[in-house]
């Protein structure tokens, strides 16, 4: 599909009359399917879901360097929100893609009916060192291992070599290690700052809002993102998962689909 005239892939299954719309993150080898395959198919089950993967990541168009910009992956998404749905949409924004789903829902309200959260940046703070080493990753089989125990609770997940191999040889493909590169690896703080919303912003979301957050999550702080999310955007309610890590969608797959049911049938 062609959204603002980027060639955009992405996933879709199910047939409800209700849509929702998962944004993934941002680390390398990263794509819809790789952070979404787990809880497609569950919550196929009573909503259309769509997962695309977002400009410059996956199997959709790369751009040049100075392109990629808070405003491109936003104008992106909205445009993906407008050809999909007539109806407002229960946007699903993981770490990056929270960002870009907060962003989404301050610019255009109109098109967000609930919105769901996890491990999200949104926020100004200092990069963690977490982060830091996601966005300055240097392709090996190895540093790609050392990112998945970043990523994890679980440490025996770097020994999962078939998870790694997936995410290693994603990385490695000419345009996405060009793009990744392109995207995080000159001033890392500084893009985490242009994907921050001011305070005063978040206050004006009225959106009722889903935050996850993993306790022993290594890359995005909790107290410094959705427990202050938590306090600035006036319909939030927040799941703190204990012995998880950055994936909740992975580590936590069961109760995280539950709390999202739940949370959507209010």
């Amino acid at each position: 599909m062609k959204i603002n005239g980027i060639n955009t892939h992405y996933h879709e299954e199910g047939s409800g009359t209700e849509k929702m719309i998962l944004i993934h993150g941002s680390g390398p080898g990263v794509s819809a399917f790789a952070n979404w395959r787990l809880v497609i198919p569950r919550l196929s089950e009573s909503l259309q879901v769509f997962a695309p993967d977002i400009v410059g990541f996956g199997e959709t168009d790369k751009l040049s360097k100075d392109e990629y910009t808070l405003d491109l992956w936003v104008e992106h998404l909205i445009g993906f929100i407008e050809a999909v749905s007539d109806e407002p949409v229960y946007l699903v924004g993981n770490s990056f893609g929270g960002a870009l789903s907060l962003h989404v829902a301050h610019r255009r309200p109109d098109l967000v009916k609930k919105l769901i959260l996890m491990g999200s940046v949104g926020t100004q703070h200092e990069i963690s060192y977490g982060l830091d080493r996601v966005w300055g990753y240097e392709p090996s089989f190895e540093t790609m291992q050392e990112l998945i125990q970043l990523f994890s609770y679980d440490q025996n997940a770097a020994k999962n070599d078939e998870l790694v191999r997936m995410r290693y040889e994603a990385s490695i493909k000419p345009e996405s290690k060009e793009a990744f590169a392109a995207m995080f690896f000159d001033n890392r703080q500084e893009r985490l700052n242009e994907l921050a919303l001011p305070d005063e912003e978040i206050k004006k979301i009225n959106t009722e809002t889903l935050l996850f957050h993993g306790l022993n999550d290594q890359v995005i702080p909790f107290e410094e993102t959705s427990y202050k999310l938590m306090q600035l955007l006036p319909h939030a309610e927040l799941h703190l998962f204990n012995e998880c890590g950055h994936w909740t969608q992975i580590e936590k797959t069961e109760p995280f689909i539950e709390h999202i049911q739940a949370f959507l049938k209010n």
